[in-house]
């Protein structure tokens, strides 16, 4: 069977943020450059479809700088992954630049929604770590950001360690764990891991939804955004389950001896990518703006500020800065990444026997 997972190589310290590169009053220097509107007369426009998130941070240090060396107007849509790329397959939005998680953005590649990035427009790249360079092939966009779903638990409630996957199918975690729901992004991770735990060294479908039937009368309940994790945990709902490093801080504000564990097996890449929308009036403009986002200056800003982990190569952390995300190469390195292709192929599959076998 082929196998769902496949390692990560550590190549580098990297982390989940934003990419940056140059300085703030003049990010077209160092690769950005170029072909942007010139800074006279009216600015141009360009849309940018993302989640909403850290939206002050985005502004401030990300947007303004590039529109001030661009005369560009950034104007964004704000929604989840499937909402957002569902818009673009509508032809109900004129989005330039999509920012997506790599299960939302494969899907995008296969409905044919992206244009071919020329990335020589993006010298950056040079700069990031190799697995984000190219996560969906060549002619797509890279990840500007690598998290880790790992998992969190509060060691006052839950007396026993949990140090591995196999942990959550632990009795004493009974009533207090979640688990993500099959139709999140991270739900296929927790299919593979159940696979893991089975014994498994191969991918087995059947082993895996069998370990999920087993760990079923533990959960409390099936999240599908982490509002609900991050909501249940405060309230004492929950004390238990995996979820990605990023929404740790947000945990950790409410119950501070909270505990982020990144499993003995590894724990697995979350990967947020961007692209370019097919039929954007825009195109070397998008991409000089993907070059920005990758840029030491917003990747290393990002990761300070707690709101993505760098996958440039050149940002350099404090101990103190790089709690919180996801950084490191003995982090990294351990990481798995599912092979997102596969994933959609099997997805509504595993959906209609998650539904039948597991929450009937």
């Amino acid at each position: 069977m082929k196998k769902v997972m496949t390692g990560i190589m550590a190549v580098s310290a990297v982390s989940l943020a934003l990419a940056g590169c140059g300085n703030s009053s003049a990010p077209a220097q160092e690769g950005a450059a170029g072909t942007g509107a010139a800074n006279t007369g009216k600015p141009e426009t360009l849309v940018v479809s993302t989640w909403g998130f850290s939206e002050d941070f985005f502004k401030k240090e990300v947007y303004e700088p590039f529109e001030k060396a661009h005369n560009v107007k950034i104007v964004t849509e704000i929604g989840n992954n499937a909402e957002r790329l569902n818009k673009i397959r509508q032809g109900s939005s004129d989005v330039d630049v999509i920012y997506l998680s790599d299960y939302y953005a494969q899907q995008g590649i296969e409905s044919g929604l992206f244009e071919k990035i020329d990335r020589s427009k993006i010298p950056n790249l040079d700069q990031i770590a190799d697995m984000a360079k190219a996560p969906l092939g060549e002619e797509y966009g890279p990840a500007y950001t690598i998290g880790q779903f790992g998992i969190v638990y509060n060691p006052t409630v839950i007396k026993t360690d949990i140090k591995s996957w196999k942990d959550l199918w632990k009795p004493e975690l009974a009533g207090k764990l979640t688990l993500p729901g099959i139709t999140s992004t991270t739900g296929p991770m927790m299919v593979d891991a159940a696979s893991l735990v089975s014994g498994s060294a191969e991918f087995n479908e059947d082993k895996a939804f069998a370990k999920l039937k087993e760990v079923n009368p533990n959960v409390v309940k099936y999240y599908n955004k982490t509002s609900e994790y991050v909501n249940m945990f405060s309230q004492g709902e929950i004390a238990a389950g995996p979820i990605m490093e990023m929404y740790f801080k947000d945990i950790q504000a409410a119950v501070p001896e909270a505990k982020f564990v990144s499993p003995e097996e590894g724990g697995y890449a979350v990967m947020n990518t961007m692209n370019v929308v097919k039929g954007s009036k825009h195109k070397e403009l998008a991409e000089e703006f993907i070059n920005w986002q990758l840029s030491k200056e917003v990747q290393e800003k990002s990761a300070k500020a707690k709101v993505d982990s760098p996958v440039n190569t050149t940002v350099q952390l404090t101990a103190e800065e790089a709690k919180g995300v996801t950084y490191g190469a003995d982090v990294i390195g351990k990481l798995k990444k599912l092979d997102m292709k596969f994933v959609n192929e099997k997805i509504k599959a595993w959906t209609d026997r998650f539904n039948r076998e597991i929450t009937q």
